[in-house]
């Protein structure tokens, strides 16, 4: 959980999530889960970190999400392993959609996001690239700091976890 606060601390005051904590919680979540789990555990870090990487390729290879929040939720995948990978990316996902309709509301971007959708949609079922305007390289698109929300994921899925609820 620390990885992911400190990682959500940092996305929200640059924007950026560095490599060197990515790395380290990767690393960190492998090691954790040799020392909880043996072999099984270190498997388990290995394959969450490889799916969470894998699903999440498709948007960063669109430019709809950074190099930086890619790397972050593969660290949280080996930190959480491949049982927990799931919930915890489902509930990131979710978070950050919350966040980005907000920011769409409240910067009065309704209709532009829409138009957006289409083309994505668009470029999605014709198999081709959207152009740069739907993609983080437009200056004028709302963005939101992706970090902060799987952060706020991996925090509530973690106490909840622990609550046992």
């Amino acid at each position: 959980m620390g990885l992911a606060l400190a990682a959500g601390y940092t996305d929200w005051r640059s924007r950026r999530i560095p490599n060197w904590l990515t790395v380290t919680g990767l690393v960190l979540g492998i090691a954790a889960g040799g020392i909880v789990g043996g072999w099984a555990g270190v498997k388990s870090s290995l394959v969450g970190a490889a799916l969470a990487l894998l699903l999440l390729l498709p948007l960063v290879l669109l430019r709809g999400l950074g190099a930086g929040d890619w790397k972050l939720m593969g660290a949280v995948g080996a930190c959480v392993g491949v049982d927990h990978l799931f919930p915890v990316l489902v509930l990131a996902v979710l978070v950050n959609g919350v966040m980005a309709l907000v920011m769409i509301v409240v910067k009065g971007r309704i209709l532009q996001t829409g138009r957006n959708l289409v083309h994505m949609l668009v470029a999605i079922f014709t198999l081709r690239r959207p152009g740069a305007e739907v993609s983080l390289d437009n200056p004028d698109a709302v963005k939101i700091p992706f970090g902060v929300g799987a952060a706020l994921a991996v925090a509530f899925y973690s106490v909840r976890q622990i609550g046992g609820m």
